[in-house]
Parts: structure tokens; sequence; C-alpha cells
């Protein structure tokens, strides 16, 4: 990925990513990928016709998958919801939950699971949900920065520290591969897709590790979409964007709480 912010001139070619001077455009990215014929604009949907578009998108692609059309974007302000749109159309859209007292929409059918992360000292689970993706736009530049701008919003605003994901089982292996999560237990059914549902995890500490070791690799072509990530430099930019003027840009580096989870999950 090449990211136009004036640094990190050696990274991956795939994107290039501008930050928009105009304050109307503000939580706003634009990304241009050689593999796509239009610009794509990254954005926090702060207001209500965004998440309408988003609401729009993710009916559209779970019915199509059968998972039901009724789904409804949360509005609240444990949750954070993100729109990948070119001029015409919202093309993708994924929503990060953090972790209150209504817990999180995993709870449903995964609570024991998550409560065991829960109680590590330090812990702040979070939630990524009502992923949606155009199957007409396919670019793994433009999925991995939308996975990385969320990641970046939830570490360094709400100090995630262990990240799920429900998935559909035959997805397990693309979860496991492009973004190292790890299942946790076995797969439940989940009523509101009428499906079955695996509970994925990422330890958010370990993100940074995955980038700089795919970073590493010049020219060695990995299924992992680690290699389209932001530099440390180009997080704080993009963050700082996002989060607007009340941005306290924290380290992209913190100190992850104790993992006596994972031994009692059989991940250690």
């Amino acid at each position: 990925m090449k990211i136009d912010l004036g640094m990190s001139p050696g990274m991956p070619v795939g994107m290039s990513l501008n930050l928009p001077a105009n304050e109307d455009e503000r939580r706003s990215l634009r990304l241009d990928s050689p593999d796509l014929d239009r610009t794509i604009t990254v954005r926090l949907a702060d207001d209500s016709g965004a998440r309408n578009d988003a609401r729009m998108l993710v009916n559209r692609m779970y019915a199509w998958r059968g998972y039901g059309d009724r789904h409804v974007i949360p509005i609240a302000p444990t949750h954070a919801t993100f729109t990948a749109s070119d001029d015409e159309q919202t093309v993708g859209t994924i929503t990060l939950a953090i972790d209150s007292a209504d817990g999180l929409a995993a709870d449903k059918i995964f609570r024991d699971e998550i409560d065991v992360f829960r109680r590590v000292p330090g812990a702040k689970v979070c939630e990524l949900t009502k992923l949606a993706f155009d199957a007409e736009v396919p670019s793994k530049p433009l999925l991995a920065s939308l996975f990385h701008i969320v990641f970046i919003y939830g570490q360094r605003r709400h100090r995630c520290t262990d990240l799920f994901i429900e998935v559909n089982p035959r997805h397990r292996r693309f979860y496991e591969a492009m973004l190292g999560f790890q299942p946790i237990g076995e797969p439940k059914t989940n009523e509101s897709v009428g499906a079955p549902s695996q509970l994925m995890w990422l330890q958010v500490s370990k993100i940074r590790e995955q980038i700089d070791r795919h970073a590493r690799r010049p020219g060695i072509v990995a299924r992992s979409l680690y290699q389209f990530f932001f530099s440390p430099r180009e997080e704080d930019g993009i963050y700082a964007r996002l989060a607007g003027s009340d941005a306290a840009v924290l380290p992209s580096r913190v100190a992850p709480p104790r993992y006596e989870a994972q031994q009692r999950v059989g991940l250690a």
C-alpha cells in the first residue's frame, strides 16, 4: 500500500490515501487504488443519512446471503459505524461496538466465552459487527484499509484490548489467515440471522506486530491483509482526522493486559 501522506514511500503499492482539507469533509479519508476505477471515501457515519446508507447496504447484502433484511445500525455512544463510499453509493460498512453495561451483541449466545476475557485485569472487550461489502468492489487493499481504520479508532479512542467477531463457520479460515483471528469455543446458532455462528477473537496488541512482520517481507505476496496496513506515523494522522478536535493521539503500542484468559479457553 502506498500512503500519500508524505511518508512511508516504501510500503506496498495498492492504495493511496488523502486527508481532505475541507472542513465539511471532517472525519473522512479518501482512498485511491489502481484496481478500482473510482475514489473511495471512508468516513465515520455520525449522521442519520450515513447510518441509513449503511443499514441499507447491510440489509441488501445480508438478504442476498439469506440472513434477513431487517437489521438495524445501533445509535449509541458505545457504537461507531464506518462506511466506504464512492461518488454514487455506499460500498462497505462495519460497526465497532464497545463493551458497556448493556454488553455486546455476541453476548446473546457467547456471553460465557466473552466473560472469560472480561475478567482479565485491564481488559476492554469490543466487537466488530454489521460488516457488509459490495461484492462488485473486490479489493484487498480497500478491505484492509477499512479494517485498519476501525482498529486504529478502537484502540486509540476506546483502549480496546480484545476484539471479537461472529462469523459463519464457512468464513473462519478467511479471518484466521487474513487477520489472525482465533476461534473461541464451538459454533452455535445465531437466531438473528438463522445461521451457525463461530466466535472469533483477536488480541489488539498483536496487530502492530503483524503489520511489522509483513512489512519486512517486500516483494512477497502473502494472503494476510496486514501487508496493506498503515505505518505508525500514518495511524496518527488517520486517528486525528477521524476523532476531530477531541482527539488525543495515544501511542500505537500499549501494554496489553495479562492473558490468563488464553489458557482458560485453550489458546495458550
